[in-house]
C-alpha cells in the first residue's frame, strides 16, 4: 500500500530536484513513483547528514523528507542502504560534472575554479559521500573523482603553475576538503564568488614557488 503522506502524493506528480532527478533509467507508473519518493528520500538524508553527520537517525531524515519514519524503512532497510545510495548518487554526479568541466582544456589554476564550482554544485551529496568515509565503489570514485583532479593537479605542477614540492595527491586531497567544508556553510555571497575565494585560497597555498637562483 502507498504511504498516504504529502510528500508520498507530491512525489507521485512532480519529482523534486536533486536525486531524483539524477537517477538514471526512466520509468514509469508505481516504479516512476517509488523511485521520485527514494530520490526525495535521498535527497533529505544528504541535507541531515551533511548537516548534523552521520549520527542523525533515520527519523531525522524521515522528518526532513515529510515522510513517516516507517516509509523510509521501507524503502531503505538500514541506514547502511542509505547511504550507499547516496554515495552512488555523489559519484556518479559529481564524475559527470567534473568530465563537463573539460579540465584538461583549460589553464590549471581555470581547472581549479571549474573543478571546485562542479564539486560545489553537488551539495551536500559530496560533503557526506566526502566527509562521512562511506562505503562506496572505490574503482568508481578513483576513475571518476579523483583522477580528473589529480590528472589537473600533476599538469599544473608540470606547467609550474603549482608547487612541486609536495605530492600531487596532497594537493587533489586539499582541493576535495576545501570544497567540503564550505559546502554546509551559509556564506553570505553567492555561487560566483563562493568558487573565486575556494580558488583563491587554494592557490595561495600551492602556486608554483619562486626559487632562489643557485650560487
Amino acid at each position: 500500500m502507498v504511504d498516504s503522506h504529502p510528500v508520498t502524493q507530491a512525489a507521485a506528480s512532480e519529482p523534486r530536484s536533486g536525486e531524483a532527478s539524477r537517477l538514471a533509467p526512466r520509468t514509469t507508473g508505481r516504479e516512476a513513483m517509488r523511485e521520485r519518493i527514494a530520490g526525495a528520500i535521498v535527497e533529505a538524508a544528504a541535507g541531515v547528514f551533511s548537516r548534523s553527520g552521520t549520527d542523525s537517525s533515520m527519523a531525522d531524515v524521515a522528518a526532513a523528507a515529510g515522510v513517516a519514519r516507517a516509509t523510509v524503512y521501507r524503502y531503505f532497510p538500514t541506514r547502511e542502504a542509505l547511504l550507499q545510495r547516496l554515495a552512488t548518487v555523489a559519484v556518479r554526479d559529481a564524475g559527470g560534472r567534473l568530465a563537463e568541466a573539460q579540465l584538461d582544456t583549460v589553464r590549471a589554476e581555470e581547472g581549479v575554479s571549474r573543478a571546485a564550482r562542479a564539486l560545489l554544485e553537488v551539495g551536500d551529496y559530496f560533503t557526506v559521500l566526502a566527509r562521512e568515509r562511506v562505503r562506496f565503489d572505490a574503482e568508481e570514485y578513483e576513475r571518476s573523482l579523483l583522477a580528473p583532479l589529480r590528472r589537473l593537479i600533476e599538469r599544473g605542477q608540470s606547467e609550474r603553475e603549482f608547487r612541486d614540492d609536495v605530492p600531487a595527491e596532497w594537493l587533489t586531497t586539499a582541493l576535495v576538503e576545501f570544497v567540503v567544508s564550505v559546502v554546509p556553510s551559509t556564506p553570505a555571497f553567492g555561487r560566483d564568488d563562493t568558487v573565486a575565494a575556494l580558488t583563491t585560497f587554494f592557490m595561495d597555498g600551492a602556486r608554483a614557488r619562486i626559487r632562489p637562483a643557485a650560487r
